[in-house]
């Protein structure tokens, strides 16, 4: 870790035995987080009672699977707020090989489920789980107690290897679903943990170069990727077709102006932009409440990246710091791709707006990371940061 903190690295490598959660915990983010789920629920409706209504019948379809993984995820997140956090750090490596298990599963004949050309979901039943969501996690949980259990790793090329080769693992999994999004989203989680931990800045320059070579590769090595890079540069050139999503959105998002046509008055959502209750959920929202509302929406979300992490700074050991952070960081990068790609700044691809799109494996997995992120916080207490030091 960076000269930050105000505690030996001893007592991140566990000194201290004894867990302290006599703090309330910080209310704030566990408030916002709570209150971007609820806003999620009402935008969901919005965004997908029509297409519901024609598909399904039920207009309320979309939105009931929504408030199931709402009742899931606040059960889960309360869970793990009360719990003790650093148990965690034995389950680092379990939890990355369940998720490069899960990750393969996705290609397995009668296992994965495909749908719109691709292949990102396993079948349980009547249930689909998205493995990507939960790799983000158990990479996350593998990079803070690998880090924790002895920091100096982060100070040479050979104790960081382990962490790169997860990271590459899990995204080359996830490309080939493919999903080059979350595949982006993995990649540079990986890249800022290693920065939030401490890594050398020329480190960090030498870890990047490679991607700057790697991504027009991976672009040029599926058509589909070249199509959608196409329509992203000019997306008129296409309108039936790869730039088809992108313009409804730019329509969405020139539609609803400063103050936005009013709750529940979207025309977007009426079958012209697809995925509106999912991927492109932010121009809905856009369209109905405005320039201002998209505002004070990422005002809310930016409080709780701002909580997170204050709260990760705050904690007294390595991997409550590195585990809050990395939680922090994956809703934060993940939250500005989406806007990114809605608001046409980067090629479209399908990603969720964590906590707010519809999607249930997203909603429960993000929300039981908020609730670790609030034990940190308990386990703080009073605590207020000073700097920390791994020397």
């Amino acid at each position: 870790m960076p000269k930050r903190l105000n505690k030996q690295a001893s007592v991140s490598a566990g000194v201290h035995d004894k867990f302290s959660a006599s703090g309330k915990g910080d209310l704030l983010f566990l408030g916002a987080v709570v209150l971007l789920v609820a806003y999620g629920l009402v935008a969901v409706y919005s965004a997908s009672s029509y297409n519901a209504e024609v598909q399904y019948g039920d207009a309320f379809f979309f939105f009931k699977k929504q408030l199931i993984g709402f009742v899931l995820g606040l059960a889960a997140m309360a869970g793990i707020a009360f719990f003790d956090y650093r148990k965690l750090k034995k389950v680092g490596l379990p939890a990355l090989i369940i998720s490069l298990v899960l990750l393969a599963l996705v290609f397995v004949p009668g296992v994965g489920k495909s749908n719109y050309g691709a292949t990102r979901w396993i079948g349980i039943g009547g249930f689909t789980i998205q493995p990507s969501e939960l790799a983000k996690y158990g990479f996350i949980l593998f990079t803070a107690g690998y880090f924790a259990k002895d920091p100096a790793r982060l100070r040479t090329f050979k104790g960081m290897l382990p962490i790169l080769g997860a990271g590459i693992a899990i995204c080359i999994l996830i490309m080939l679903e493919p999903n080059m999004s979350v595949t982006m989203c993995v990649g540079a989680i990986m890249v800022g943990m290693l920065f939030l931990g401490g890594i050398p800045k020329t480190s960090i320059a030498l870890l990047c170069i490679p991607v700057v070579f790697l991504v027009p590769a991976l672009i040029l090595a599926e058509p589909y990727r070249l199509r959608r890079l196409s329509a992203f540069m000019d997306p008129w050139a296409s309108p039936q077709a790869e730039g088809y999503q992108l313009i409804q959105s730019l329509y969405a998002l020139a539609n609803g102006k400063f103050f936005g046509t009013g709750l529940f008055r979207s025309r977007q959502k009426y079958r012209f932009l697809p995925f509106s209750e999912s991927d492109f959920i932010l121009s809905v929202i856009a369209e109905e409440t405005g320039f201002f509302g998209v505002l004070l929406l990422f005002a809310v979300i930016g409080f709780v990246v701002y909580r997170g992490f204050k709260i990760a700074f705050a904690c007294d050991n390595f991997y409550g710091y590195m585990l809050a952070a990395g939680i922090t960081l994956a809703f934060a990068v993940q939250s500005c791709l989406n806007a990114l790609v809605v608001s046409g700044c980067i090629p479209p691809t399908g990603l969720p707006l964590p906590l707010i799109s519809a999607g249930n494996t997203s909603l429960v997995v993000t929300m039981a990371g908020m609730g670790l992120v609030f034990a940190v916080s308990r386990h703080n207490g009073k605590r207020k940061f000073i700097g920390y030091t791994t020397k």
